[in-house]
């Protein structure tokens, strides 16, 4: 049985002896990070599985039958695509008629490493903000090696160019949209006072084309505590709106329609979500609101809300089982992406006077669906305005790409992937475990081919657990090559701190209740061994950001469950997390441990407090990033640093560049993937031949 840790005895931050690792690029720190990547690449590239992995990997990163995935602008699709040739990418184009085809017609709009090649910049490419209707005037975002920071230019693409004197932000985590050719609303670091405590733009002004940055017009406002202000400009005909936000925290916002001049507030729960459909405003909760549960989503008369009149209804409504994944809009209609224990299902709902009418939209089932509509609100005449991309995939099935419509349930097959793997023989099951207060938890199993329960399968536990993100089925041709093909179990879990059922699911695992998400991890390992899947000596486990704080909590608490431990770009130091780059806005995740009654149950759990010298811990294995301007690189240097110190034997590897996804082309995914794999095989034990 699981028990909570007792809580160590607070210490002040300053008492830290590996403050030092702080300093992102600073030359001692980087000094021992390049010392660590040479002894544990020397350590795992030496390994067997390694060079054949990485080839195997590279392969699937940089296959051309890919789905192309795209966005529309007016007439043109527009796609990212890289490959082995282009490894930061191509912004391309293309039309509809051309996509459907085998072999599309792309043109080159931008060229990002011929960009990053003549300005000698490691420019990853970060997205673009384009002008409607015409879409000639685009905001380009651009990131050195992977950052959340950004250089954002202003770009014609019809002359495929950045535009002379155009509007230019330098690096900041910024926040833009458009009021019309000329104007901007901009959120960015104007100085000293205009960022918040978290590190986002507090400040929103209006910026108009030919006039110095300093000169912008603050429009906003939001305070220094709040995660962020930020703006959006709806400019669908008829139904103009401008919505500013200030988040308070993490999950709370409040909102402010512009009405000429003035900023109205929109009254409305601060943890609610609003959107709007021309003369409809919707309206998702987080917590019960006029007697609406939480994870409900609502619609209501927009003008009619804001003269102060409530008629509410409701569009979805949770049940125990199932829950609101999202939705998007056509012209006239709302698909809702609906959860059903941990699988997709869709439904239409089309407005008909003052309500909605529904029906459930026939899709493959069960596994992960995607939908994206192709409307443009801009256009007087859309030929797609019904029409939508619904992408579908489960753990053995390659992603395929119909073209639907709303008119009826017949799809036109557009993209499918060529099978990574030979699945043959492999099967998946969901199972529940229970946690340690009796709540059951989901989670699924890819058995590989001739696998039994006979407790000696090398097998990986994936987990997330928290900010009300899911874990669904999905795809992966590097698991289906590195580590099914070769014998390997892989078990997501959907514990609580996900989405999985709601926000109360989510909300069942924040605060002092985040040790719920370490009982329910534990849980699921524990049924593992208890059913045969597999044996301590053969579980690994692996997760990253929040699930790196996730498996660091659990490998510390129980050391004899896990054999291997991948803990990539995680949270670790929970006494400082708040005071390193993005960590405070997520105090209303996990509280401030500045507060001592708050400290006081972060303490039991936060992994760089509780390990300690003398207990026999799994070899782990901890991979960051030095441009990961999101997670502090520090949690993982200094996890990694006093374990050593310890005496625990330690793995790390830093990219030093690649944000907060750990790489920024495919070269760095397949080497840095190529690594955990190498190591889970050496910690896990038994490595069949390729099949």
């Amino acid at each position: 049985m699981t028990t909570s840790p007792a809580a160590p005895t607070p210490t002040a931050p300053d008492a830290d002896p590996l403050l030092w690792l702080e300093d992102v690029s600073g030359d001692a720190a980087l000094d021992w990070v390049r010392g660590q990547n040479q002894l544990s690449q020397a350590e795992l590239t030496a390994r067997p599985e390694y060079a054949p992995t990485r080839a195997q990997l590279l392969e699937v990163l940089n296959a051309r039958d890919r789905i192309p995935y795209v966005v529309r602008r007016g007439p043109w699709l527009y796609n990212l695509w890289q490959d082995d040739v282009h490894k930061r990418g191509l912004w391309r184009r293309t039309t509809l008629a051309q996509y459907k085809l085998a072999a599309p017609d792309w043109e080159t709009v931008l060229d990002l490493d011929a960009l990053a090649t003549s300005e000698n910049e490691n420019w990853v490419w970060g997205g673009a903000a384009c002008l409607g209707p015409d879409y000639r005037r685009c905001l380009i975002l651009l990131s050195r090696g992977g950052a959340d920071a950004k250089v954002i230019r202003e770009f014609d693409a019809v002359e495929k160019r950045f535009v002379d004197g155009g509007f230019f932000l330098p690096e900041a985590k910024s926040d833009v949209d458009w009021i019309d050719e000329d104007t901007l609303y901009v959120g960015t670091d104007f100085g000293p006072g205009s960022l918040t405590d978290s590190g986002y733009p507090r400040v929103i002004k209006r910026w108009r084309r030919g006039t110095p940055l300093a000169d912008a017009v603050t429009v906003f406002e939001g305070e220094a505590r709040d995660v962020a202000v930020g703006v959006s400009v709806d400019k669908t005909p008829g139904h103009e709106r401008t919505l500013f936000s200030r988040a308070t925290d993490f999950y709370n916002q409040k909102y402010f329609l512009l009405d000429g001049d003035r900023l109205v507030p929109l009254d409305i729960p601060s943890d609610a979500s609003p959107s709007f459909l021309r003369d409809t405003m919707l309206l998702g909760l987080r917590s019960e609101f006029q007697g609406f549960p939480s994870g409900a989503l609502l619609h209501t008369d927009a003008a009619a809300y804001l003269r102060g009149e409530r008629r509410l209804q409701a569009m979805f409504t949770p049940s125990a089982t199932r829950s609101l994944s999202g939705y998007a809009f056509t012209r006239d209609h709302v698909v809702l992406n609906v959860m059903d224990n941990v699988a997709s299902r869709l439904e239409l709902f089309r407005k008909d006077g003052a309500t909605f009418t529904g029906r459930p939209i026939e899709a493959p089932f069960p596994g992960s669906l995607g939908v994206s509509p192709l409307h443009d609100p801009l256009l007087p005449s859309d030929d797609l305005a019904e029409s939508y991309l619904l992408t579908y995939t489960d753990f053995l099935t390659p992603d395929s790409l119909y073209l639907g419509s709303t008119r009826d349930d017949r799809r036109e097959p557009l993209k499918s992937r060529t099978a990574l793997f030979d699945s043959g023989g492999q099967r998946v099951e969901q199972r529940f475990a229970t946690s340690r207060d009796g709540t059951h938890v989901p989670y699924f199993v890819v058995w590989p081919e001739g696998a039994q329960a006979d407790g000696t399968n090398p097998t990986l536990l994936y987990g997330y657990g928290g900010f009300e993100i899911s874990l669904k089925p999905w795809y992966s041709g590097g698991f289906g090559r590195a580590w099914y093909r070769r014998g390997g179990v892989l078990v997501v879990a959907n514990i609580r701190g996900g989405g999985e059922f709601g926000p109360a699911w989510h909300q069942a695992a924040v605060k002092e209740h985040k040790q719920r998400s370490y009982d329910d991890f534990i849980a699921v390992a524990e049924d593992l061994v208890e059913t045969g899947v597999t044996s301590p000596a053969q579980l690994g486990i692996m997760g990253g950001s929040n699930g790196g704080l996730l498996v660091g909590a659990t490998f510390v608490q129980r050391p004899d469950l896990f054999n291997a431990v991948v803990c990539q770009v995680p949270l670790l130091d929970m006494r400082r997390y708040h005071t390193l780059l993005a960590g405070a806005s997520w105090m209303a995740e996990y509280g401030n441990p500045d507060v001592e009654a708050e400290w006081s149950f972060i303490s039991k759990y936060s992994p760089y407090q509780n390990v300690k010298a003398g207990v026999t811990y799994p070899k782990v294995l901890f991979t960051t990033s030095t441009r990961d301007d999101r997670v502090h690189p520090a949690h993982a240097r200094k996890m990694a640093a006093r374990m050593m110190a310890q005496g625990h034997p330690v793995l790390y590897y830093e990219n030093i560049e690649g944000g907060h996804g750990g790489a920024a082309d495919n070269e760095q995914r397949a080497h840095l993937q190529a690594l955990e794999f190498s190591y889970l095989w050496q910690q896990l034990g038994r490595r069949v031949s390729e099949k």
